[in-house]
């Protein structure tokens, strides 16, 4: 987990996947930073793997440029995000591609991520706090989404198996 600068008030739950292909950013963080929907644009290609065993498709795309560093060694560059409608337990998630393009290298040992900057390396970490705290929360999400789930499938069990109150 990472704090990229684009509005630190908005944005202090970022996760940097390196397994995922996609920037992802949740339509209710834009509204919360009150980025006009004006920006973004309509998208027709759906995504996977996600949502488990579902297909997602993205309302829109946006760029937006992403800062990473301090007020005196800092490198911007503008990434294209996924938006998506669905709630998540981050602000944002940024992926392989935002690697790539930042030139970074990720150590989720010591939660750093590291990469070159105009005055030097940029080193960007985070707490073991803070990282525990986003995986509980993320944890507790996946448990009421997969509980509900269940109690729907129980709910369309009995409903198939009451009797008929008619008795035909």
């Amino acid at each position: 987990m990472v704090n990229p600068i684009i509005n630190t008030k908005w944005l202090t739950k970022v996760l940097m996947d390196g397994g995922s292909g996609l920037n992802i950013m949740y339509a209710k963080t834009l509204d919360a930073m009150g980025i006009d929907r004006s920006r973004i644009w309509s998208t027709r290609a759906p995504f996977h793997s996600i949502v488990h065993r579902k297909q997602i498709m993205p309302l829109r795309q946006i760029n937006l440029p992403i800062t990473f560093g301090n007020l005196t060694n800092y490198r911007t560059e503008t990434l294209t995000f996924e938006v998506v409608e669905f709630r998540g337990t981050y602000h944002a998630i940024l992926g392989c591609l935002c690697y790539a393009k930042f030139m970074a290298i990720p150590n989720y040992t010591y939660l750093k991520l590291k990469m070159p900057g105009p005055c030097g390396l940029i080193t960007i970490d985070t707490s073991f706090q803070r990282a525990y705290e986003c995986e509980v929360k993320c944890y507790k999400h996946t448990i009421t989404i997969v509980a509900s789930k269940e109690l729907a499938a129980i709910k369309e069990e009995v409903v198939e198996e009451a009797p008929d109150p008619s008795g035909s």
